[in-house]
């Protein structure tokens, strides 16, 4: 009861400063009101506790608490506290309370969770729900949500992913055609750009990519300038420059989807893609999807994994680079599985390169792009001894979990080997680059083959090189773990 008069303190100020508009009075607003929360909350969560509550890391700056520390470098941050406090505790950020949960063991209660007691939706949808739009993902009850991911998962099957391999090889070659024989380039602003051709092509269908040189990526990069920490922690509403382009390119990219598929219902043309499966699919109880629906389905499916995707394969690239002997002995497989000859690739030699496939498994476990997976606390648990209240949101940090030292040897070095002579980890959820459980990423078997096939044909091009032994540094300002100057070296095989 007493958490509950907290939360409806920091539901009224915002509520309050959303009717004063966003003037600098409504910005001072929230500071104050904001105040009076965190104090609110403090006041309320200190009066009748009888449980033993995680331990708190200390913090001197009131309301924004740990937040500059962990804006700077949070895996460090993360990984300080454990030493420190073990395997749960608690941090405050911006007058909310985050209790990390690290190692397998204290994970299993996020991972293992029912929606009803952890939940997703009031986590993730300020941050989906402008860029997806209204009725899909985190914006409907959980059943709802299960549903359709359901239906993705009845267009992301294997006879898909045959006919995805050879689309994604023709990309590959027909983009990099532009780098030449030799020279330094930005892999990171190469592969962002592919990984978007590639998922449309797959994904979206030929409309969609036949329009991608018309501004469409623009629309893409906008929608995913909505996935920052400011989306996160500041109100959709507010009047920022990143907002209002989010807000207009989901216009934009409905109209565009609507425009197709009512052409498609014209024409009676019917694709084998993603798009069509969901023009044909309905919940059970026989309701088809609205175009609305549709669409917001659709730029979830591309948004959710494209900045993760093309950061990946950049992380893997630069491994690759720096391992040169690993490199040269994934290029060999392909000589080994495939022949000297090197044909087209398919998917049943892409399956067998189990190198290629381990070093992007390493790569996910030394970078995963998703830092922290979070739920919000609704009803009290009991985690290592420690019960977390209501009101708090529960964390796991992947890539907190997947460098432990008391979980893996030589966690702080890349090494696919580990993965190919069975013994990467202790722990059911040591390692979960793509989350577990409910949860779980839908899009983790499209992943593999699109970043698969991209190093599958880059290997085949180029060798790759660091410049002068530089290895990008981690750009942490922004959700998803993105490399810093990710230029590197490459010359035609």
């Amino acid at each position: 009861m007493l958490v509950e008069m907290g939360n409806l303190l920091l539901e009224n100020a915002l509520e309050t400063v959303q009717e004063l508009g966003s003037g600098t009075v409504a910005l001072t607003t929230i500071v104050v009101l904001l105040g009076v929360t965190y104090f609110g909350r403090q006041f309320v969560s200190s009066v009748g506790k009888a449980e033993k509550l995680p331990p708190v890391v200390p913090h001197t700056i009131p309301i924004l608490g740990h937040g500059y520390n962990f804006y700077k470098n949070p895996i460090g941050f993360l990984e300080e506290a454990y030493k420190k406090y073990g395997p749960v505790f608690t941090i405050t950020m911006a007058g909310s309370k985050f209790t990390y949960l690290v190692g397998s063991d204290a994970a299993a209660t996020l991972f293992n969770s029912k929606n009803e007691d952890l939940n997703a939706e009031e986590v993730y949808s300020r941050l989906t729900t402008p860029v997806f739009g209204k009725g899909v993902a985190y914006d409907v009850p959980n059943p709802v949500f299960l549903e359709q991911k359901k239906m993705f998962k009845t267009g992301l099957n294997i006879a898909r992913f045959r006919t995805h391999v050879s689309l994604i090889e023709e990309e590959t070659k027909e983009y990099f055609k532009r780098w030449g024989d030799s020279g330094e380039r930005d892999l990171f602003e190469a592969l962002a750009q592919l990984t978007i051709l590639t998922a449309s092509r797959c994904l979206h269908g030929k409309e969609v990519r036949s329009m991608l040189h018309e501004g469409i990526a623009q629309l893409y990069a906008d929608l995913d300038g909505g996935f920052t920490q400011m989306a996160w922690l500041l109100p959709g509403w507010l009047p920022l420059p990143s907002f209002r382009k989010r807000d207009r390119a989901n216009r934009e990219m409905k109209k565009v989807f609507k425009k197709i598929i009512q052409q498609r219902r014209e024409s009676g043309d019917c694709d084998d893609d993603m798009l069509q499966t969901l023009m044909e699919s309905t919940y059970k109880d026989g309701r088809p999807l609205t175009d609305d629906e549709i669409t917001g389905m659709m730029i979830g499916l591309l948004m959710a994994g494209q900045h993760t995707s093309s950061t990946t394969s950049t992380w893997m690239g630069f491994f690759l680079a720096k391992h040169k002997d690993i490199q040269a002995r994934a290029y060999q497989e392909q000589l080994d599985i495939c022949g000297e000859d090197l044909p087209p690739l398919n998917y049943d030699d892409l399956k067998e390169m189990a190198l290629l496939d381990k070093c992007l498994a390493e790569t996910l476990r030394l970078r995963p792009p998703i830092m922290t997976m979070m739920r919000m606390c609704k009803t009290p648990q009991q985690v290592k001894g420690y019960t977390i209240p209501v009101g708090h949101q529960v964390c796991v940090s992947p890539t907190v979990n997947q460098k432990l030292e008391d979980t893996w040897e030589e966690a702080g070095t890349w090494n696919p080997n580990r993965f190919l002579e069975g013994n990467a980890s202790t722990g059911k959820f040591s390692y979960v680059p793509f989350g577990a459980g409910r949860h779980r990423c839908i899009g983790e078997n499209f992943a593999y083959v699109q970043i698969k096939t991209i190093w599958a044909v880059l290997l085949r091009e180029f060798e790759f090189e660091l410049i002068d032994g530089h290895f990008p540094s981690i750009n942490f300002e922004t959700m998803i773990h993105t490399p810093s100057q990710a230029i590197i070296r490459y010359k035609k095989r």
